[in-house]
């Protein structure tokens, strides 16, 4: 099997990742991605935490059956194993659609690769010093983000559970000081391990979707175990998964200016709790309305055009929160009935659903095929505004605020994120902790001083 083509070019491509994520490790890591690993750091725990506080988290810890253990969970005062805190953490971490993206990705590397990394470290033998935590992170999070760039996905699947857990392995095998022959292999037995993640159970607003992200974790710990018991080698398992049940890979692009260009830089923020498909919509609708001398109930219908990567968020009618994250109509419903969206604003017990709902009758979506051509650069949707009056008003907006080629937001800009979140108090020692990462000489001591 080593001597066909496709097997050949999945073994080199995972050696060439293996070989960066142990050289992060060994050697410096340029500043700018010390920097970024940062604010990634700081956005995803944040989120992590205000997931953690949501009451579908706290149903779900309050009857998970936890097994005794002294981690603690962000968050929340709940103690369990190290592995049962990691799924934990990386639900919370999804559960908002608040958390950290990579359009080139076409997904969330961070919400992959962050727990795993931290469950790692709480499981070393030895203490791991933040250069190593901070080297994992950011190669991880380059693995993930690199398999998500050369995965063509076939349509059914969601991005969650699957690409992102090779980031997951490397960068457990990397923690645990694994040689590049080891990181490699844990990269591609990961792909052996990944959820199946069907759009179907998104759109119909089921909460299993929040498990992927957890499943992907648990996939990467197990596939660097599998690799420090030198059970598993780079073989190209990948091909058979990524390469061909999810979609195709690219392999060439796995490794196209490697060291020279990185996707962690590219990643973006996310200022709304719904789907980043929706995001373009929401802004536009937001800038509309800044300083309209109309409000919603002079509107007599809404069109919005934007990219087909959108189509699925089409549909009507959800009944959690989740399904009205990944509705299309509903957000901008949302949009034009409240000033944010928020934890608070997709909350089926909450004020602004009902009313977003019947708004949402008012909102007709469809995909422009111009717009599909500026992807992956530009996300961009049409808005535009029908009043009662007769009255057309049209905005457009190229990118989601947030994104690294729109208004991206900086270290200050998610730090006001999160204290929207979280609360000055929380935010203050979050900060405190991330900020202290790159100098301490024990991580998981550290990181007991979360919130």
């Amino acid at each position: 099997m080593t001597s066909d083509p496709t097997f050949l070019s999945a073994e080199r491509s995972t050696a060439s990742l293996a070989r960066m994520v142990c050289e992060l490790r060994d050697g410096d890591i340029p500043p700018e991605l010390s920097e970024r690993a940062r604010s990634i750091l700081l956005d995803l725990l944040g989120v992590t935490i205000a997931g953690a506080r949501t009451n579908e988290l706290r149903a779900l810890s309050a009857t998970w059956r936890l097994e005794e253990g002294r981690t603690r969970t962000l968050g929340s005062r709940i103690e369990t194993t190290v592995t049962a805190a990691a799924e934990l953490d990386a639900i919370a971490a999804c559960c908002l659609e608040l958390d950290e993206g990579n359009k080139y990705a076409a997904g969330h590397p961070a919400a992959h690769v962050v727990p795993a990394a931290i469950a790692a470290v709480r499981m070393s033998s030895t203490p791991v010093d933040g250069h190593a935590f901070l080297a994992a992170v950011v190669a991880g999070y380059e693995v993930a983000a690199r398999f998500g760039h050369a995965l063509t996905r076939d349509s059914r699947w969601h991005t969650h559970g699957h690409w992102g857990a090779t980031g997951a392995a490397a960068a457990a095998a990397c923690i645990w000081g694994a040689d590049a022959d080891r990181v490699a292999a844990a990269i591609d037995a990961s792909a052996a391990l990944i959820h199946v993640s069907p759009w179907g159970v998104v759109l119909e607003g089921n909460f299993a979707r929040n498990f992927w992200i957890a499943g992907a974790v648990r996939a990467g710990l197990d596939a660097a175990r599998l690799s420090e018991a030198a059970l598993v080698d780079n073989s190209g398992a990948l091909v058979h998964s990524l390469g061909d049940i999810v979609g195709t890979l690219d392999y060439p692009r796995l490794t196209n200016d490697l060291g020279a260009h990185w996707l962690t830089m590219e990643g973006y923020a996310k200022q709304h709790a719904s789907c980043s498909y929706t995001h373009a919509a929401i802004d536009t609708v937001q800038s509309l309305r800044a300083h309209a001398p109309w409000n919603a109930e002079d509107v007599e219908h809404v069109r919005v055009r934007t990219h087909s990567l959108a189509a699925p968020l089409f549909q009507r009618h959800p009944t959690t929160r989740l399904g009205a994250m990944f509705s299309l109509p509903f957000a901008v419903a949302a949009a034009f009935v409240t000033d944010r969206i928020d934890t608070e604003a997709l909350d089926p017990a909450g004020p602004v659903f009902t009313i977003a709902e019947q708004f949402s009758n008012r909102v007709h979506v469809t995909a422009a095929t111009e717009l599909d051509e500026l992807l992956p650069r530009r996300r961009s949707a049409e808005v535009t505004v029908v009043l009662h009056s007769g009255e057309e008003i049209s905005a457009m907006t190229p990118n989601p605020v947030g994104d690294v080629d729109h208004f991206p937001m900086d270290y200050p800009a998610i730090e006001a994120k999160v204290a929207q979140l979280i609360g000055e108090v929380d935010t203050a020692a979050l900060v405190a902790v991330v900020s202290s990462i790159a100098d301490t000489t024990d991580v998981a001591e550290l990181f007991e001083r979360l919130p």
